[in-house]
């Protein structure tokens, strides 16, 4: 692993913000929040903002506009996630008692299965840059369509393929994953909102810079 730790680890130059890329975005970024799995604000987000690699933001502004067209915009939970915040989840799987966020984000699961069962990474693909975890918002409603199960809720009913949601509701989500693998992305097994650029320009590095429109301007 350490081999990835290359000088570039903190290096934003391949990065852009995504709402300079596509303004008509909606950024929820929550693990700038406390409310996440784990309630806490999350090691190395220091903006709410979303940061991606150029290549990945500009194959996802070919969804957003295909998704405008059909009046719908982009809500992104989280993009670019340094590895200092995947250390943060990982030291709280193992070592913290606390879990005071287990009924809204994790109730039939024990927190130790979280990764066993793949929910979390000890090793993430968002460190890399070119994973996003996302949504859809109707803007006729202005309401997040109804995709079956909140971002970040760690159960089988949040595999993309899981039956027990309603026929809309998995309509929902083959939209939106549609659109975003004919646009070059590919996605999780178990995590409906969640998908990697194919041909990523980081296969193997993993980045540490923080969350933030400085530092990226820097």
């Amino acid at each position: 692993m350490s081999s990835h730790y290359t000088k570039a680890v903190m290096d934003p130059s391949g990065f852009v913000l995504l709402s300079d890329q596509i303004p008509q975005i909606i950024q929820e970024i929550r693990y700038f929040s406390t409310y996440n799995f784990i309630g806490d604000r999350i090691d190395g987000y220091e903006e709410p903002c979303a940061v991606l690699t150029r290549e990945a933001a500009r194959a996802l502004k070919s969804v957003s506009n295909e998704m405008i067209v059909r009046g719908f915009r982009l809500k992104v939970f989280d993009a670019y996630r340094p590895a200092c915040a995947v250390k943060h989840f990982v030291l709280w799987g193992i070592e913290d008692q606390d879990i005071r966020m287990k009924p809204y984000f994790y109730p039939g699961l024990e927190k130790q299965e979280l990764f066993a069962k793949g929910y979390i990474a000890k090793l993430s693909s968002h460190s890399r840059g070119s994973t996003v975890d996302l949504t859809l918002l109707d803007m006729k409603t202005g309401k997040e369509v109804d995709m079956g199960s909140p971002f970040d809720f760690f159960g089988e009913i949040s595999h993309p393929d899981c039956r027990s949601v309603t026929e809309e509701q998995y309509a929902n989500r083959m939209m939106l994953q549609k659109v975003m693998v004919r646009n070059g992305f590919k996605p999780l097994d178990c995590e409906w909102w969640h998908f990697t650029l194919e041909g990523e320009p980081y296969p193997d590095t993993y980045f540490e810079f923080p969350v933030s429109s400085e530092y990226l301007r820097k």
